[in-house]
């Protein structure tokens, strides 16, 4: 025949590469059709066949699969990008992880759908959706309660990254509001742990909170407000009671030495603390939580910072934590010099008489 040859047929490879491009998920490469794999893996976890309690699967539920663990621990990572962070809100994802934090007992699987949602937060559009879900907020929340220290972390990472959103702010300190066990459960994370990670992202919620709200830091401040000697003591040796001062105090001793900028969110609350009347008494009305501060405070200015061989560069690293420990002890001096002035005061007054 007097005519050129047909075109070869198109081949396998090229087949799958239109088929991958329609595949892809916005401008990257990640594929859709492995991404909706994973989640409906996760649905399969959290499925009522698979979350029956026994004492049989029960440490079995506490574990997560190797190649699961790979694949969801992709996903957090991919998460990071706008376009799968989109993608994934757009497929429901926040109620799929909503399931696994409401069922799942499993801590490593818990961390990392919580991180994947803080991922997703990073967003704005995606923040505020997650932020107006009354459910998805209480589960959330209710994280803060968890034992499990990375989960914790994370958790506090999507909170602060909420709150730090100003459409969405009030939503999450009014939540937080509604909460009161919020308080116990962060003030233990700050008085007990020794995850300087976890202290410092905790630290930094409450900074943000208490900068936000000083109607919520007043609430938090009265919480552990010292009671009267003749005021009886209701289940005080059934339940411990935490006190804001101290717990703030635990947590920058334990993040001194290992973490500048921990400290420097640690010092900014007790500053925080001081520009409210009940927060300077709740330092200085117990006489050992007014010692503990000053002589931390002190031994901070003398020992670790200002020291005579320190280059200038180090005092300007350290000249926004050095202005609210001296701002904390100013307050505590003016206080007080108030009181003795106060006592000179009674005392002409009693004596004129």
């Amino acid at each position: 025949m007097d005519r050129n040859p047909s075109p070869p047929p198109p081949s396998r490879d090229e087949d799958e590469e239109v088929v991958a491009g329609g595949d892809c998920i916005g401008s990257t490469v990640y594929s859709k059709h492995w991404l909706f794999g994973v989640l409906s893996g996760l649905i399969q976890i959290v499925s009522p066949e698979n979350t029956k309690s026994s004492s049989d699967d029960e440490e079995q539920q506490m574990e997560l699969d190797e190649e699961m663990e790979n694949e969801i621990c992709r996903v957090w990572d991919m998460s990071m990008d706008e376009d799968v962070a989109l993608f994934l809100q757009e497929f429901n994802a926040p109620d799929i992880f909503m399931g696994v934090l409401a069922k799942s007992k499993c801590p490593r699987l818990r961390e990392i759908c919580v991180g994947i949602l803080g991922n997703m937060a990073c967003f704005q559009e995606i923040c505020v959706s997650i932020s107006s879900d009354k459910n998805l907020g209480q589960v959330l929340l209710h994280c803060l309660y968890d034992s499990d220290p990375p989960t914790l972390l994370e958790t506090s990472r999507l909170l602060l990254t909420c709150i730090s959103q100003t459409e969405v702010a009030n939503v999450w300190v009014e939540r937080i509001r509604e909460h009161p066990a919020i308080y116990d459960s962060i003030c233990f994370i700050m008085s007990s742990s020794t995850n300087v990670d976890l202290l410092v992202k905790v630290g930094e919620v409450v900074d943000k909170l208490f900068d936000l709200d000083e109607k919520l830091m007043l609430e938090w401040i009265g919480n552990g407000a010292v009671q009267p000697l003749d005021q009886p003591q209701e289940e005080s040796e059934e339940q411990q009671v935490f006190r804001i001062v101290p717990c703030v105090l635990e947590a920058a001793k334990q993040v001194r030495s290992e973490n500048l900028e921990g400290l420097d969110v640690y010092m900014h609350i007790l500053q925080l603390l001081t520009t409210v009347d009940d927060g300077i008494q709740a330092i200085v009305q117990c006489p050992d939580t007014g010692k503990d501060t000053w002589n931390l405070l002190c031994d901070l200015v003398c020992h670790e910072f200002c020291q005579p061989d320190d280059p200038p560069i180090i005092l300007q690293e350290q000249k926004t934590v050095l202005a609210s420990i001296f701002s904390v002890l100013s307050a505590i001096y003016g206080s007080q010099a108030e009181q003795e002035y106060l006592k000179i005061e009674n005392g002409n007054r009693s004596s004129s008489n």
